[in-house]
């Protein structure tokens, strides 16, 4: 996929990344915006990339030796396949690490992604969260 709206920023923060970490990250971008033809991107925290529909769904970080994904979803959607690598505690976001030469899980990441879009359509993890904790008692 590649007829989606490109932030200059999100192409300045991809350009500087060594080599692989390049290629993942413009393969990830293609999949996330694969998931919803709404998906809009921008930088935040002056050159990270966020991937945005009604909300936060997800930024990439690249660092020395791999690239973080991280979901915001509140913890709340599931990951039956197992793919979440860290933040497991957070109560915002969760990150999947990559290193050079692993595979991007397509298929968990697309449901994922899905119902963290979902989500952010039916108002948001916080407020889905806070309705799951009230209904519990």
């Amino acid at each position: 996929m590649s007829d989606y709206v490109r932030h200059p920023g999100v192409d300045e923060y991809l350009d500087a990344l060594p080599k692989w970490q390049r290629s993942l990250c413009r393969d990830l971008r293609d999949l996330i915006h694969d998931v919803d033809d709404d998906m809009a991107e921008t930088v935040k925290r002056r050159v990270q990339p966020y991937f945005v529909l009604e909300g936060n769904v997800c930024a990439l970080l690249g660092t020395r030796d791999h690239v973080n994904l991280f979901l915001y979803d509140g913890a709340i959607v599931p990951d039956p396949d197992g793919i979440i690598t860290g933040g497991h505690g957070n109560k915002t976001a969760r990150m999947i690490s990559f290193y050079e030469g692993d595979a991007i899980p397509e298929a968990s990441l697309r449901r994922m992604i899905a119902r963290i879009v979902a989500n952010n359509r039916a108002g948001g993890w916080r407020k889905l969260k806070a309705a799951e904790e009230q209904r519990r008692g």
